[in-house]
């Protein structure tokens, strides 16, 4: 059998229409910290995951991104946070699967740039 070749995602890129707009969503509403920018892009630290927000370099490339899916402890308490500071979620949050004595709930919101994220909690139930 052939070794695996792909170890771990190190790095997402997600295409923004408007760098600074879209820093300011990654930096004020959900507090990621900022590593460094350039004048096309911006790279954030998600607990070893690099985000990496950038000015598509072909129209090609310019559309929104795949969804990413932010673990969180407490769902509702990060949707009340994000929503002050002003996150636009498509609905409350909502149980999409139960196995065993394991809920999993999600709340899709989209970033300044109009690409769709979630919320997703696992709780013991």
């Amino acid at each position: 059998m052939a070794a695996q070749l792909l170890q771990q995602v190190g790095q997402i890129g997600i295409p923004v229409k408007d760098l600074d707009r879209a820093i300011t969503f990654y930096s004020d509403i959900l507090n990621l910290p900022l590593l460094f920018q350039t004048d096309r892009m911006a790279f954030y630290d998600l607990n070893g995951l690099r985000i990496m927000l950038s000015l598509p370099e072909k129209e090609e490339f310019a559309h929104t991104s795949s969804v990413l899916y932010y673990q969180v402890e407490d769902i509702q308490a990060v949707c009340k946070e994000l929503l002050a500071k002003g996150a636009a979620f498509s609905g409350e949050p909502h149980v999409v699967t139960r196995m065993d004595n394991i809920e999993t709930w999600m709340a899709f919101f989209t970033d300044s740039e109009g690409n769709t994220m979630a919320l997703v909690s696992e709780v013991s139930v």
